[in-house]
């Protein structure tokens, strides 16, 4: 397959840019290899010896041998003033391993007169003579074109002229940047029009930041406008706002304008790409992110769902599994009998029409009062196993209670008490906890945990909580949510109540019945990262 667009991922350089985003070197190497699996063709794993993590990702990198993707390191063009050969920056990507570098140049005379502080000329001979050092040096050589929209708007000549500039010394592509990501579309597409019309033979790139919230439709209208090289991050991941989102750009530029990008096997890990980067990041990944979102091809509504029972493609774009993705039907108050039975299907359970009615007039009433099963798909497995008949407690409960201890010191101490009956006999078990809902967790599977021990191995990953009715301040309602883990699967369960403990006990109870009825055997929703290597 020929490649009508090259894939340029920034995630280890310009992604961890953004706020909280960091990765060890041996992450990043876990990253690099997804990407190449993926099929991208150029990875960006930064400046060599930026600083010593940089340095141990480049020795690690060194011994590792790619499928696809080549490495690209990042640096500027030299100082001012200084040789190019003399350059000590230049001279370290020089001597790396990469094939491929890729320098930062000035574009915009805002930048070249207020923040490098050299000439027009002397910028221009900073580009050349640095790109032209590293295709001496037998280096592939690809110039970022700093500011180039802003510096467009500003002076185009000149703009112009730096691309030139880097053309005549030997760059292979040169890539239009918006750096500041304040660019909407048709400035973009006929800046780029423009470029191309005046250096027909030079290869571009885009780079897009999403300040406007327009990086991927910037990065689209580039192509369209004639750039072969797309640059962007992983889930759009970088500063401010964040870069272009590869992940959504590869997606539409495949299935939207038809370029050939990613064989069927590879556009199919799309999802999984996408989500273990998220994972590796300890982000939780967007629902509602395009094409691999857990909401991506989630139907609410009854028109909606039944109209997929029908015919797929009357409310979604695309098949889900072209990207690695799937269905979901959501259930809520706008759910209707048929989005019931599909659930309840799902989960091994067979409910007549009454049992289906009953169902969604109780999930009416409940999110009436605050439920969500939205991302609690435990909790409703549950309340169709109770409407069917096919609910076994884990036990009856007597009751439970937490107290909570802070000392003259600040230290602060939580104990709870739980007290119920499994099979007739009595359990009263006592846990300590770093809180009150973890020593009720803890108390509760001392109990249980006798008679189920594989219960031991659920864990909780996740614990939200939101104020329902603000205006009523501690008094408010309160919505819990508590996502859940086998290893192997992941599952969500709720608990509401004007009461915060209260209201968690609710979830946790569902979070171990539910693993319970995981453990008999019953359908459980697949984790986001279960069909990839887990971080």
């Amino acid at each position: 397959m020929t490649r009508t667009i090259e894939l340029y991922d920034a995630t280890l350089r310009d992604g961890m840019g953004g706020g909280g985003m960091s990765l060890t070197a041996q992450e990043k190497l876990r990253v690099v290899r997804r990407l190449d699996r993926l099929g991208v063709d150029l990875i960006e794993a930064g400046f060599p010896s930026s600083n010593p993590k940089e340095q141990e990702l480049f020795e690690l990198l060194v011994a590792e041998e790619l499928a696809h993707a080549q490495i690209v390191a990042f640096g500027m063009t030299r100082r001012r003033g200084v040789d190019a050969a003399e350059d000590e920056g230049l001279t370290i990507l020089a001597d790396s391993f990469a094939p491929v570098c890729t320098l930062v140049g000035k574009s915009s005379t805002l930048h070249v007169e207020k923040v490098v502080r050299v000439s027009r000329e002397e910028n221009l001979a900073m580009i050349a003579e640095s790109i032209a050092y590293l295709v001496g040096r037998g280096k592939r050589a690809i110039l970022d074109a700093e500011h180039f929209f802003d510096g467009w708007a500003e002076d185009p000549g000149y703009a112009l002229e730096t691309l030139s500039a880097a053309a005549q010394a030997g760059a292979e592509r040169v890539v239009l940047c918006d750096t500041n990501g304040g660019s909407l579309p048709l400035a973009v597409m006929e800046a780029v029009a423009a470029v191309r019309e005046a250096l027909p033979d030079l290869p571009l790139g885009i780079h897009c930041h999403d300040d406007t919230g327009c990086a991927v439709a910037n990065s689209l209208v580039a192509v369209q406008a004639g750039a072969t090289q797309v640059q962007g991050t992983m889930n759009g991941i970088g500063e401010r706002t964040g870069n272009a989102n590869l992940v959504t750009l590869i997606a539409d530029l495949q299935l939207k304008l038809g370029h050939d990008l990613l064989d069927t096997e590879q556009l199919a890990r799309l999802t999984e790409t996408a989500h273990f980067v998220d994972e590796l990041l300890n982000r939780s990944p967007n629902p509602a992110q395009p094409f691999v979102g857990r909401h991506a091809f989630a139907h609410k509504a009854g028109l909606h769902a039944a109209g997929i029972r029908l015919d797929a493609s009357t409310f979604e774009q695309i098949d889900p599994a072209l990207v690695g993705n799937r269905r979901d039907v959501l259930v809520s108050e706008l759910a209707g009998r048929g989005t019931v039975r599909e659930k309840a299907a799902a989960a091994g359970l067979h409910l007549d029409d009454e049992a289906a009615s009953r169902i969604v007039e109780r999930v009416k009433q409940l999110e009436h009062l605050g439920y969500q099963f939205e991302a609690a798909d435990g909790s409703f497995e549950l309340l169709m196993r109770r409407e069917s008949g096919a609910h076994e407690p884990l036990f009856q409960l007597e009751s439970w209670r937490t107290i909570v201890e802070q000392r003259a010191d600040g230290a602060v101490e939580c104990e709870a008490t739980v007290k119920v009956w499994i099979d007739g006999e009595r359990y009263v078990r006592t846990a300590e906890g770093n809180g009150p809902v973890n020593a009720l967790d803890r108390a509760l599977r001392q109990a249980i945990t006798e008679i189920h021990p594989h219960l031991a191995d659920i864990e909780l990953v996740n614990y939200k909580v939101r104020i329902l009715d603000e205006t009523h301040g501690t008094q408010a309602t309160t919505r819990v949510l508590i996502d859940a883990s086998d290893g192997r699967g992941e599952w969500g369960t709720i608990g509401v109540g004007e009461n915060i403990i209260a209201a968690s006990w609710q979830a946790l109870v569902d979070s171990l019945e539910y693993g319970e009825q995981a453990g008999r055997g019953a359908q459980r929703p697949e984790s986001a990262v279960d069909a990839g290597e887990r971080p």
